[in-house]
């Protein structure tokens, strides 16, 4: 079956965006339906009304194992915006941050040296860590598809590790990564999150952060999409996904009927959910679990120092309930602008902003000695409810993939297409995640894989069974 001519790519997120710019590049007359006035999906900026400052909604970073984000980055031209750490400090006070920096050995011993001078944990809780490491490395992802029923926490009992070990070193990489503590997580998806993040490729760990607001990212796409020939209508709101009982016809917006020989939804589930007829839910497999997709939220909070008090670019805040601190510049009055990040921020979500700017600051100045006793010039809270899907065990049997391939578990409509990092692509729910979804989805109207190759494990790493 050759392919579809014209293709209605409902949101203009990460996920829309890329799909939409790999179709129109191959040719399809690709057109994005997005309702806000801007794209980027949750990834993006706003400007903030108290001071007219450009504020991201949370803090994003990428690393080097985002082969397909980096790829996308590149055909937006933004590269250059990407900052790369390959140290990341974690705070230990009243002693210096402790500093994980790989070697020149090769992975998965990249991280030995500078994690055994790590002194927020003792020896004890080290060598409890390295066997719970070296597990996952031998277990590969065929053993890790075994703990998929089960929490991160589980694995972590069983491999009798240490609950400070937890509270300090465990959760804060998981729940940064999945966006749920060690005891919601799936096992196998915080296992991946180690496997394929920290000890496959010494160069899989480097951190990305941008030095431009997140929606300047994206804002390249519009007329990168429009060079390629595709389309990017914003502030149109898309009503129904039309569907003839056969195959789906385009979308109902609230401008009246766009019409498409194929549709991409590359809007969250709870979204698609209100675009799905019962007919069209009843005629594809994919979309009789939308109501089981959970979320899980983030706070992100942008406070201005009269001073410098965070003299590293980022760090860690390992047993607290802020996990990280970014420093994000110090203006030209000499403020500086620091930026907090509360994954898993379910319990913080009834909280105002005093209540949560209060909570921050003890974090803050239990961190850095420079904030103590220094109040911040202007606080500025916000809140991402349905910040990303929540990757919970057994989630990965309900997650749908782009295309429809016949089978009882995912047949359906030929010519609807999903999109979206709750969709099955291998990944926890990040930006990579849904950078891989569009271009699964673009690969699906196409007919043939479009997903750059992942970053290949490092001989020793693989002799050891990390790819198994």
């Amino acid at each position: 079956m050759s392919a579809p001519r014209r293709v209605a790519v409902v949101g203009g997120g990460i996920a829309g965006l890329a799909c939409a710019l790999r179709l129109a590049e191959e040719g399809v007359q690709a057109t994005v339906l997005e309702t806000r006035r801007k794209l980027g999906g949750r990834a993006t900026s706003f400007t903030d009304p108290r001071t007219g400052e450009v504020l991201d909604n949370c803090q994003h970073i990428l690393m080097g194992c985002c082969t397909n984000l980096l790829d996308f980055y590149a055909r937006l031209g933004v590269e250059g915006a990407i900052e790369w750490h390959d140290e990341v400090f974690w705070a230990n006070p009243p002693h210096a941050p402790d500093v994980m920096r790989p070697s020149l050995l090769p992975a998965p011993a990249h991280f030995t040296g500078s994690f055994a001078a790590m002194r927020m944990l003792s020896l004890a809780e080290k060598r409890a860590v390295a066997r719970a490491m070296w597990r996952m490395l031998r277990m590969g992802p065929t053993g890790r598809a075994r703990w998929e029923d089960r929490t991160f926490a589980d694995f972590l009992r069983e491999c009798a590790q240490p609950q400070g070990t937890v509270e300090r070193f465990w959760s804060p990489v998981v729940v940064s990564a999945c966006n749920l503590d060690v005891h919601e997580a799936s096992a196998a998806s915080a296992m991946q999150v180690f496997q394929e993040g920290f000890l496959a490729n010494a160069a899989a760990p480097r951190m990305g952060i941008s030095t431009v607001p997140l929606v300047e990212l994206y804002d390249p796409a519009e007329e990168a999409i429009r060079s390629a020939g595709g389309e990017v209508r914003l502030g149109i709101s898309a009503v129904a996904i039309a569907f003839d009982g056969r195959r789906v016809t385009g979308v109902v917006t609230d401008e009246g009927a766009f019409d498409a020989d194929a549709v991409v939804s590359a809007v969250p589930a709870d979204r698609l959910a209100k675009l799905c007829s019962s007919t069209l839910v009843a005629a594809d497999g994919r979309l009789r679990h939308l109501d089981r997709v959970g979320t899980s939220p983030i706070v992100g909070v942008h406070l201005r120092f009269p001073s410098r008090v965070l003299d590293l670019p980022h760090l860690v805040l390992p047993g607290r309930g802020t996990q990280w601190l970014f420093d994000k510049g110090t203006s030209a009055d000499g403020t500086q602008h620091v930026h907090a990040v509360i994954s898993g921020a379910a319990a913080w979500m009834d909280l105002d902003e005093p209540a949560i700017a209060a909570r921050v600051l003890d974090d803050i100045r239990w961190a850095l000695p420079a904030a103590r006793g220094v109040e911040p010039v202007s606080v500025r809270s916000v809140k991402e409810r349905r910040a990303t899907f929540a990757v919970v065990p057994g989630f990965e049997r309900i997650r749908p993939q782009a295309g429809a391939v016949g089978t009882e578990r995912d047949g359906g409509v030929r010519n609807l297409f999903l999109a979206g990092d709750w969709t099955r692509t291998g990944w926890p729910a990040t930006m990579e995640g849904a950078v891989r979804s569009g271009y699964l989805a673009a690969g699906a109207v196409l007919g043939r894989r479009l997903l750059v190759p992942d970053l290949p494990p490092g001989r020793v790493a693989a002799l050891l069974g990390v790819a198994r």
